[in-house]
């Protein structure tokens, strides 16, 4: 069995999070997945938070249906308006698609990470975790640090908190706190 070096670790956790903002789908948010959620908040102290989401699952009559309706309210389609769009350029930028996300792009490019066609816009929650991944496995600490410093965390904490405000789900609010807790723990010390 491969025992999995700290940058292995840290790359498997942006990865997770990663999934874990992806549209919800049978494929990926099942029981099993459900399980190393809640060892991972366990594990990082917050056995209340893992039961508050034990509670809000066991009480659903579908589960991955309650998650992709608050997945499509909170990102894609809400009424009056998203509550928290996905993209950095939103809040740098005030728009979609703006000078920031050309920035990110570049910024992914020029350190050898290519965007698939088709993909969705590069300054996306889930493409930037990606890369951090990326940056993670290689053990590019100076880059990670670096894109964490200038892409990530000016625009992260403004998104985090409308997530943890509209949210009427724990997962969501869960999951942001897991980003939250390790972009900064990477970024101060290297977790």
């Amino acid at each position: 069995m491969h025992k999995q070096s700290p940058a292995e670790h840290v790359a498997t956790l942006y990865r997770f999070c990663a999934q874990s903002m992806q549209y919800p789908d049978i494929t990926w948010f099942n029981d099993q997945y459900l399980d190393k959620l809640y060892l991972l908040v366990n594990t990082l102290g917050g056995d209340d938070q893992a039961k508050k989401l034990q509670d809000s699952f066991a009480g659903s009559r579908d589960k991955l249906e309650d998650i992709q309706v608050e997945h499509t309210r909170l990102f894609i389609n809400g009424a009056p308006h998203v509550a928290a769009p996905p993209y950095g350029s939103v809040y740098i930028d005030k728009s979609l698609r703006g000078q920031y996300s050309d920035k990110v792009l570049h910024y992914y490019n020029t350190s050898g990470y290519r965007l698939k066609t088709g993909a969705d816009l590069p300054d996306s929650l889930i493409h930037q975790l990606e890369f951090l991944s990326f940056l993670a496995k290689e053990k590019n600490r100076p880059k990670e640090e670096e894109f964490l410093s200038l892409f990530f965390l000016p625009w992260f904490p403004v998104f985090a908190t409308r997530v943890k405000e509209e949210a009427q789900h724990p997962f969501y609010h869960t999951i942001i706190s897991l980003i939250d807790f390790f972009t900064k723990e990477e970024e101060e010390y290297g977790v």
